[in-house]
């Protein structure tokens, strides 16, 4: 439903940048009539004085957090009806469900765009609830073949799937059992709810978002790693080393992560506690270094403007951009601290899997031939993929950069895309116990290995 553009909506959100990266988006979708409060206390005073018609907060605040602010709101009858939307980093499904149960009428995830905040306002005003998903489309079937409709975003990192579809274009190769559809998303929000809902049968997606869902029972499978290695921490260029210690320049600095859900953020989490630091998120711990979760495209210019951030970490080409334009050096390669690790997999819904098993095994075997396909030649892999992560010339992507980006030391690689059930364990393991994020999961019911055994 159309919401009237002139709604008085009230944010709160302790970090600056986060304010002023709302204030931008929320005007981009149309909303212009916004009060600020920088935490849950100045949030719960501002509605009593300004009586607005939306709330929208943060969750991990001081003094009082989004989901004090919630329930304390709900408390007063005036406000027990006021629409209101966790806009945070909290992105697992049990945070989710947390915030829902509290009383509120939805959740948006960081990083999240113009269209995807609308969507969380357009819902939250419509009454619609988690349970009005949208009923699975029906695959069509034409000639024998099933249409598999894969998701991804614009990242070197989903590479293979757009040089499959390259290969498929050209007529080098004809799939037997499907057509192939891919979709491109404008972030991991999207991807996640079109799992969840069944709205895409495939999808490129990173491992902690896959396994979060499957915790909640959503019917997916993995079914390959999509590439390995491939991210890079990326230090400030305001640091000296003539005067700081790498502990003191971070410590009470930002860093951003693309999301909670991440091996970046288990990879910087790590860096950090090994220099001695306490980093997390804003909230009731005491942590002295801050986690924001942005949009990768905007990592680099929040950087160059607001002395706050120490670093980001992020996948390719972002990282090797920012470097190439002075905006901060490289602190580390995601490969020189865990070689070959895992990233992004390759998650299909279960149904897919249990009626078009031939479709799913010849995509999972050209998948794996297409990571040799890449490896081959990489100048031919980077003239493919500026063509398909930037087909409008958005992201200003050109053959060199990504030439440099596929050449580093311990680069991304998408050979040898086999799921190994105990980098993802490592991966869970380190999140849940070092991190609080996350459930366990019984990793031989979620990942279906046959495909891959067979391509072998």
């Amino acid at each position: 439903m159309a919401v009237d553009p002139n709604i008085k909506i009230i944010v709160a959100d302790d970090s600056g940048t986060m304010r002023m990266m709302f204030k931008q988006i929320l005007n981009k979708a149309g909303f212009e009539n916004l009060v600020m409060a920088v935490n849950g206390a100045d949030g719960l005073e501002k509605v009593k004085e300004e009586k607005p018609d939306l709330v929208v907060s943060d969750w991990n605040m001081p003094i009082m957090d989004g989901l004090e602010f919630l329930q304390e709101l709900r408390k007063i009858d005036e406000f027990k009806d006021l629409p209101f939307i966790m806009a945070t980093a909290q992105a697992d499904k049990g945070q989710q469900i947390t915030i829902m149960k509290a009383g509120a009428n939805g959740h948006v995830p960081k990083p999240f765009d113009e269209e995807q905040i609308k969507k969380g306002i357009e819902k939250a005003f419509s009454g619609e609830t988690e349970a009005d998903k949208p009923v699975k489309k029906q695959r069509s079937i034409m000639g024998g073949k099933v249409e598999l409709n894969v998701a991804h975003i614009q990242i070197t990192d989903h590479l293979a799937l757009g040089a499959l579809k390259h290969r498929i274009d050209k007529g080098d190769i004809e799939p037997e059992h499907f057509d192939l559809t891919t979709s491109l998303k404008g972030g991991w929000n999207p991807i996640q709810e079109g799992l969840e809902n069944g709205e895409i049968d495939c999808a490129f997606v990173l491992a902690p978002i896959a396994m979060d869902l499957f915790a909640y029972d959503s019917p997916i499978k993995l079914v390959l790693f999509a590439h390995k290695n491939g991210s890079t921490f990326i230090r400030s260029r305001h640091y000296d080393h003539r005067f700081d210690s790498l502990q003191s320049f971070y410590k009470y600095k930002v860093v951003d992560i693309p999301h909670k859900m991440s091996v970046h953020h288990m990879l910087a989490h790590k860096f950090l506690k090994e220099l001695g630091l306490k980093p997390g998120v804003p909230g009731k711990k005491a942590i002295n270094v801050r986690f924001e979760v942005v949009p990768p495209i905007k990592m680099p210019g929040i950087m160059k403007e607001n002395e706050d951030v120490a670093g980001f970490m992020v996948a390719e080409p972002v990282a090797t951009k920012a470097i190439v334009g002075e905006i901060g050096s490289l602190e580390f390669y995601s490969a020189g601290r865990w070689d070959n690790h895992p990233c992004c997999v390759v998650a299909m819904q279960d149904d897919f899997i249990q009626k078009h098993p031939e479709a799913a095994q010849e995509f999972v075997s050209l998948l794996m031939d297409t990571g040799e396909y890449i490896e081959d030649d990489k100048i031919r892999a980077a003239d493919i993929a500026v063509n398909f992560l930037d087909p409008e010339g958005k992201l200003g992507l050109n053959p060199e950069v990504l030439k440099n980006v596929f050449s580093q030391p311990q680069a991304i690689r998408w050979d040898g895309l086999y799921p190994i059930a105990e980098d993802l364990d490592k991966i869970q393991q380190y999140m849940h116990d070092a991190m609080g994020i996350g459930k366990i999961i019984d990793l031989d019911k979620f990942i279906e290995s046959s495909f891959a055994d067979q391509a072998y």
